[in-house]
């Protein structure tokens, strides 16, 4: 089984900064890609950014030149790094890993969510 943990949400300013953060741990060999999307109220999941394992990233047209996905591959970590944020950015973001168990096929694991409100 793995479990994936997200942490850093929170109440900000709109122009304000936050860093949010995933743990992926439990029955892991290793991690394909992992990513971010993001729900807000009423309106269905989408995709924020996306990274593989050799570092190529994939961004959401909202939120390119603003938001930044990077992975810690040792710590089998993936962090967003969110700048300028604005309040249409305000909603549930959810964490994502592909994962590779012993024994196991490929499978997609989601986090538990953390949620981002952005203040006008």
């Amino acid at each position: 089984q793995v479990r994936l943990v997200e942490s850093g949400g929170g109440l900000v300013q709109g122009g304000g900064s936050l860093t949010l953060s995933c743990a992926a741990s439990g029955s892991i060999f290793s991690i394909n890609a992992m990513g971010w999307s993001r729900q807000a109220p009423g309106l269905q999941r989408e995709l924020v950014a996306q990274i593989t394992r050799d570092g190529r990233t994939n961004y959401a047209d909202s939120v390119k030149g603003r938001f930044t996905i990077s992975r810690d591959n040792a710590k089998n970590t993936v962090y967003l790094q969110m700048n300028s944020l604005k309040p249409e950015d305000t909603a549930d973001y959810y964490c994502n890993a592909l994962v590779y168990s012993v024994g196991s096929p490929l499978k997609n694991y989601w986090g538990q969510g953390t949620q981002v409100t952005v203040s006008s």
